[in-house]
């Protein structure tokens, strides 16, 4: 009796105390905190994504070349919308019409880009004031709200093609990668799309509470299952922007590209296609679509990047690498000098030379660019293993120029680059089945000055002049020089590459292009204090005026600069490409342009080609055939040295 009468006791003090501490926990709840109540207010869970800011980029000398910018963007979600909101003051607060406001909410939704249930962009790059007005009514209008972004900002408003810029990711970004999502933003061209992974940064993420009004009453969780963005890497580029915008300053008004690069490291220094055009008019604005579309019509093609993307017949500069190679194989003896007498003889056809001094040796070939010279010895290299071998001796001479890096991309850190063309011995084959006769050194010569089926972009031709610089060695270009948190950059970008060519023979080549500059075809290019070698070139046009090439490093010793120069429909490659990569030495040596050669500056900065190359073809559409690319024989084949 006495043990049932103690359970009983015992079971009412526990329901006692239970009672209790559920009327003490009711009491807290009611009174102290108020978080239920919010929760009970709140009708959905609202995630906002928190955008890192981008990457910067900085130019080799630490000046900041690409910043961000705040924006803010009115983002909505369709099926979250009030239809009883009041569109006449929520256009007002934005400074929109209603037609506006309806054309910003038509989407195609069976296009898979959008849907009803996730936020995208209503408004872009709402003004300050526009926002702060907006914040303050925006409860109003359930479904509205505005997202934090940063825009790309060009301070030096140069360097279009180089640097890139952003656009809002499609269905084949998000497919492609998970991690995107409608209204992102991504690299789009250029450097921007290159490191698009480095420089992105890391989207972070908040949960928040809203009620039924669709007004935001607080984080959810306490912000517990919030996560902090992280900022892209801060890029230090190998570009010298002061350089680079030296360079378009040059190239305005004229069609073609320039490359320079430091030999030592493979590091561009500029990096240039003309026409260009302002990187700021691609900020994600409300007024970029028709920008863009206005720029995409240009006849003048400013989007086309001619760096990388056009191929050119390199014309004379080539002569180079058939002295290398020569050298190398013992085809070319470097005192052996030939007469010229105007052209060279083949068949009954005299294949035009211009007028020279006589040519005594390789050194003199190379300064005053001899046809004869060079038809004769690139002859030898292919016939090497004999004339009916040629197939074999081309071969042979691929071999050394794709270890130069021509037929093939480089690998640049750059995208849509261009392999060129290195016509091989089954290319010919083809074309000259041995059904038909075949084919032999004789119809493949016009290869021996730069002419034929022979392309190569501009970045080849840089990277030519600086492994010569470099004596037969060579990095892969690329435009990143570190990143500021010590993250490396590719390793591939260290590694030096042989060619097979001893520093011996590119002494040789070297002194043939310090010739030319000093007594030879490049005379324009000389500039006091530096010793300048370079090669002039003149690229035939059967459809206009002849494009002009250079291609130079200095000093001579210890070499700082190479450079390439290719500009369309310009004449002779002593009248504009050599003086404005001369120009371009300078300024990187000495920093400014001495007096006496600001007449030169002058000539270059005013000259305006641009009525030439719109009414040619454009040359990465030429097709020229194996010998009948060659001169007539009325037609002079190479620079004037009086030029």
């Amino acid at each position: 009796m006495l043990d049932t009468f103690k359970r009983q006791r015992d079971i009412q003090i526990v329901v006692i105390l239970a009672a209790a501490v559920l009327v003490f926990r009711a009491f807290q709840l009611q009174v102290f905190d108020s978080s239920y109540q919010r929760a009970a207010d709140a009708t959905a869970i609202h995630r906002m994504t928190a955008y890192p800011s981008r990457g910067l980029v900085f130019d080799r000398n630490n000046k900041l070349i690409v910043n961000n910018n705040a924006m803010y963007d009115l983002m909505v979600t369709y099926s979250q919308i009030d239809r009883s909101m009041d569109t006449t003051r929520f256009c007002q607060l934005l400074g929109i019409t209603k037609d506006e406001f309806k054309i910003n909410l038509r989407k195609d939704w069976s296009s898979g880009r959008y849907s009803k249930s996730v936020p995208f962009v209503f408004l872009k790059k709402i003004p300050t004031q526009t926002y702060a007005r907006l914040q303050e009514n925006l409860y109003e209008f359930p479904g509205f709200f505005v997202q934090i972004r940063n825009i790309r900002r060009y301070p030096y408003s140069v360097g279009a093609h180089l640097l890139g810029y952003i656009n809002e990711v499609d269905n084949r970004d998000i497919n492609r990668d998970k991690s995107y999502a409608s209204g992102d933003y991504i690299g789009a061209a250029g450097i921007e799309s290159e490191y698009e992974t480095f420089l992105r940064g890391d989207k972070g993420v908040s949960f928040l509470l809203k009620d039924n009004l669709g007004r935001i009453v607080g984080p959810f969780q306490e912000g517990k299952r919030d996560t902090f963005p992280n900022s892209g890497h801060d890029m230090i580029s190998s570009i010298d922007i002061d350089l680079q915008a030296y360079g378009e300053m040059l190239m305005q008004n004229k069609t073609g590209s320039i490359v320079a690069i430091e030999p030592k490291t493979g590091e561009i220094l500029a990096m240039l296609s003309a026409p260009t055009y302002d990187p700021n008019l691609l900020m994600m604005t409300q007024t970029r679509g028709q920008i863009f579309s206005q720029l995409l019509n240009d006849p003048l093609k400013p989007f086309f990047d001619r760096t990388v993307m056009a191929k050119y017949p390199p014309g004379s500069i080539f002569k180079t690498i058939v002295t290398m190679i020569g050298l190398q194989e013992g085809t070319l003896n470097p005192e052996r000098g030939y007469s010229c007498n105007g052209g060279y003889f083949y068949a009954g056809r005299l294949y035009k030379c211009h007028h020279h001094p006589g040519v005594s040796n390789v050194v003199d070939g190379l300064a005053n660019s001899c046809n004869t010279y060079y038809f004769s010895e690139f002859r030898n290299i292919v016939d090497k293993l004999g004339f009916s071998n040629a197939g074999q001796g081309l071969d042979l001479f691929d071999s050394y120029a794709s270890r130069m890096g021509l037929g093939k991309k480089l690998g640049i850190d750059y995208p849509n680059e261009n392999a060129g063309n290195l016509p091989t011995s089954a290319y010919y084959d083809r074309i000259y089945p041995k059904r038909l006769g075949g084919w032999r050194s004789p119809t493949i010569m016009s290869m021996g000055i730069g002419q034929g089926e022979l392309q190569l972009t501009t970045i080849q031709m840089a990277n030519i002049a600086a492994l010569i610089a470099n004596r037969g060695k060579w990095y892969i270009p690329h435009l990143a020089k570190s990143f500021k948190d010590g993250t490396p950059i590719p390793p591939e970008y260290l590694v030096l590459n042989e060619t097979g060519i001893s520093p011996q023979n590119c002494e040789i080549v070297i002194e043939g292009m310090a010739q030319c500059v000093i007594r030879g075809t490049a005379r324009i290019a000389a500039i006091p204090d530096f010793q300048v070698c370079g090669k002039t070139g003149t690229s035939q046009n059967p459809h206009g005026e002849d494009h002009s090439v250079f291609f130079a490093f200095a000093p001579k010793d210890n070499p700082k600069i190479a450079i390439a120069v290719y500009v369309e429909n310009a004449g002779w490659g002593a009248s504009y490409a050599a003086p404005i990569a001369s120009l371009m030495i300078e300024k990187y040596l000495r920093g400014y342009i001495l007096p006496e050669r600001k007449a030169v500056e002058d000539r270059m900065k005013n000259a305006n080609l641009v009525n030439k190359t719109l009414a040619t073809v454009p040359i990465s559409k030429l097709k020229e055939g194996p010998l009948d690319s060659l001169p007539k024989a009325n037609m002079p084949l190479d620079e004037n040295p009086g030029n």
